[in-house]
């Protein structure tokens, strides 16, 4: 990446004040809020997230708007270029395409997203961002950050600059061990959930946020109790940015303005949606570990009055049973399949065996069609959630278009 940049002149210096954020669930969520707020309150926004849904320029935003075709592929050319034939990934090349565009477009802040780990990530090459963010670690990614929640936590606080604040979301003690160590070598200042800030739902539903203000909002526009988490740590971030501010109305507006697809997003309309029995409901989750099962079966227990299944398909480097098993008892069967062109999918043999493992009704099926369909047989009525993958979640929604 150094090597990269400076060929392209060192783009990565000349960028507004950059928000860094790592972690395994809640990046991209944490990131949407804090977009929303910071747009609500006037400012412009670049963005840098991965992965993308449907379309590659869903990575980078420019001041608010998704980069165009012809202005991406000419960025693009220009890396490989400048890149002359030396050895590059494709997340490195797009890092280096995001900065650079990111370096011409004014903007009055960069939030920028890793995309794995953050040590080594790519997207480590900013020297002096204004913030970082740490979201909640827990495993993922085991074959390329380690085997426990500690060395996945080491990796994520490679961001820590010297004297830049650090924001924690709600962490584990394993976790906020190592953060917090490695905070105080690095000379990072910590903004903490728990400590230096706190939120909570209010009795009507709103969020209430402690942090450097008092701020009661109504709730947040994401769905699920997790997402009060994310929307509290983009608070907490704005209390850290020097010289962004954002009224209380404004952070209202935000909250309830944000869009992130794919987090619990209800398809309400397509091929999918239509083919469904009469009142049940199709909802896409892009949730993918365990912690992300996790936050998924607190949703599906406040959801119990109606039946729901699942259409599951996951990425072969992942653990389907993980996932699965905090839903196991809240689902009426699950109908799997592979994640179309995707080379690494999980067969979706494999995929309903893990499911039946844990006592659920499973099945594989040949298409996303094949299994909307099918699950919506087990809850007529009541609701259908893909999930597994985000991978799987863009080929949905390129489906149900």
């Amino acid at each position: 990446m150094t090597r990269l940049l400076a060929a392209l002149g060192n783009p990565q210096e000349l960028l507004p004040p950059v928000v860094h954020i790592a972690g395994t669930n809640g990046k991209g969520s944490t990131l949407a809020f804090l977009r929303a707020f910071l747009e609500a309150g006037g400012y412009r926004v670049h963005c840098y997230i991965s992965p993308h849904l449907v379309h590659f320029n869903e990575r980078i935003r420019l001041a608010g708007m998704l980069i165009d075709e012809a202005a991406l592929s000419a960025i693009l050319e220009e890396c490989e270029s400048a890149n002359a034939g030396f050895p590059i990934t494709f997340f490195e090349i797009t890092t280096a395409a995001a900065f650079l565009a990111f370096a011409r477009a004014p903007a009055d802040v960069v939030l920028l997203e890793t995309g794995l780990g953050g040590r080594f990530d790519a997207t480590n090459v900013v020297p002096h961002p204004a913030c970082t963010i740490i979201t909640p670690v827990s495993l993922d990614h085991q074959h390329f950050l380690g085997e426990t929640v500690a060395k996945i936590a080491f990796e994520k606080a490679g961001i820590f600059k010297p004297g830049v604040p650090a924001v924690l979301g709600p962490q584990s003690a394993e976790a906020a061990e190592v953060l917090e160590r490695r905070a105080g070598e690095v000379g990072a200042p910590l903004f903490r959930c728990g400590r230096e800030w706190a939120a909570s739902a209010a009795a009507d539903g709103g969020l209430v946020y402690r942090g450097r203000r008092a701020l009661a909002l109504p709730p947040p526009g994401l769905i699920g109790p997790h997402q009060y988490d994310n929307a509290a740590t983009a608070l907490a971030a704005l209390d850290c940015l020097a010289g962004f501010t954002a009224s209380e109305a404004a952070l209202a507006r935000g909250i309830k303005a944000v869009e992130w697809p794919a987090r619990l997003q209800r398809l309400r309309r397509g091929p999918l949606a239509a083919a469904l029995p009469p009142d049940t409901e199709l909802w896409l989750d892009g949730a993918h570990n365990a912690a992300g099962g996790a936050a998924l079966a607190k949703v599906a227990a406040a959801w119990r009055a109606r039946p729901l299944a699942l259409v599951f398909a996951m990425l072969g480097t992942h653990d389907a049973r993980a996932f699965l098993k905090p839903l196991a008892a809240l689902v009426a069967g699950v109908d799997a399949v592979a994640i179309p062109s995707e080379a690494n999918t999980l067969p979706a043999e494999a995929a309903a065996a893990a499911a039946a493992d844990l006592g659920i009704a499973a099945a594989a099926q040949a298409t996303i069609a094949d299994a909307v369909a099918a699950a919506g047989a087990r809850a007529p009525g009541g609701r259908v959630l893909i999930c597994g993958s985000l991978y799987l979640a863009g080929r949905v929604l390129a489906e149900n278009w």
